[in-house]
Parts: C-alpha cells; sequence; structure tokens
C-alpha cells in the first residue's frame, strides 16, 4: 500500500467503526482459510463484518473516535468483527470462539465503553435487537388478546342465557 491507499483505508475504516454498534477484537493465529471463511460467513449472516487490517491503520482510524481506548487490543495478528447491531459482533465471535479455540477474543468496544474479553462475553448473552422486538410485541399484543378476550365473554354469557330462555319457552 502506498501512502494514499493507507490514508483511503483509514478514512474508510474511520467512518466504518463510527457506524459500527459494536467491535471485536480477536486473535486468529492458527485459523486455517476455511474456518476464517466459516468466520466470515456466520458474521455475515448476523449483519456484521470480519476485516483483517493492520493494527497501526486500525489505530489511526480510532484515533479521536468514541472507541479510541479499544486500541490497546491491536497487537498482534488481529481480526476485526463489527456490526451495526451491538450484540451480533460479540455473539458471534463468541459462539465462533466455543467452537474453534483458535480464535481467542482480546476485547471490543461498544461505543465510548471499552470491554475486555469477559466484557464481550455477557455482551454475547445478551438478546439480540431482533429478539428483544419480538418481546416486545409479544408483551404488547398479550394485554390486547386478554382485553378482547374479557370484553367478548359477557356478550358470549349474555348470549347463552337468552339461548336457554328460547329453548326453555320452546319446549
Amino acid at each position: 500500500m502506498d501512502r494514499a491507499e493507507k490514508r483511503d483505508f483509514v478514512s474508510e475504516m474511520k467512518t466504518t467503526l463510527e457506524g459500527a454498534g459494536s467491535i471485536v477484537v480477536a486473535q486468529y493465529t492458527g485459523l486455517t482459510v476455511a474456518e476464517m471463511t466459516e468466520l466470515r460467513a456466520s458474521a455475515r449472516d448476523a449483519g456484521g463484518t470480519v476485516r483483517v487490517a493492520k493494527n497501526r491503520l486500525v489505530k489511526l482510524a480510532l484515533e479521536g473516535s468514541d472507541a479510541a481506548s479499544m486500541g490497546e487490543y491491536l497487537q498482534g495478528p488481529t481480526v476485526l468483527l463489527y456490526a451495526e447491531d451491538p450484540v451480533a459482533a460479540p455473539k458471534t465471535a463468541s459462539d465462533f470462539a466455543k467452537k474453534n479455540d483458535k480464535l481467542v477474543i482480546l476485547g471490543g468496544a461498544m461505543g465510548a465503553t471499552a470491554q475486555d474479553a469477559s466484557g464481550v462475553q455477557s455482551l454475547a448473552s445478551l438478546p439480540s435487537l431482533d429478539e428483544l422486538r419480538g418481546k416486545l410485541v409479544g408483551m404488547i399484543n398479550t394485554p390486547a388478546t386478554r382485553i378482547a378476550a374479557v370484553t367478548s365473554a359477557p356478550a358470549g354469557q349474555i348470549a347463552r342465557v337468552i339461548g336457554a330462555y328460547s329453548s326453555k319457552e320452546a319446549a
């Protein structure tokens, strides 16, 4: 890379990382190409991205941003996982690290908060944004269903009483 390409890369990476809900830094020493492809595919399915970049360029991209404190984890062969959903990248990294011990989570950032490896693991245990939306819709929908059942019950009872009187008179 010449200087112009590096400058373009740093500016592109800066805008990308500023728009990320969470960023995870992990060491990937020993991962095969197939395993790395599997990690990229699982991140893509979750709405995230996996990027291998020079640590110095990533540190330059992080300067002045909220996630600048995450630069301490950028040592050695590292890979970045990031996504707009704050839980997607940590969950993807954590799930892959459980299956493959060659991926070692070093830390990350969520907004202005730097996270160590245990912080990333705790983020991974949270439900995703889609799961939270589903739970919220379910909680909102449940009382409406109960209200409809309660309001329709008296009308059903009145109809049964009238039906009983009409069958009694017919007999």
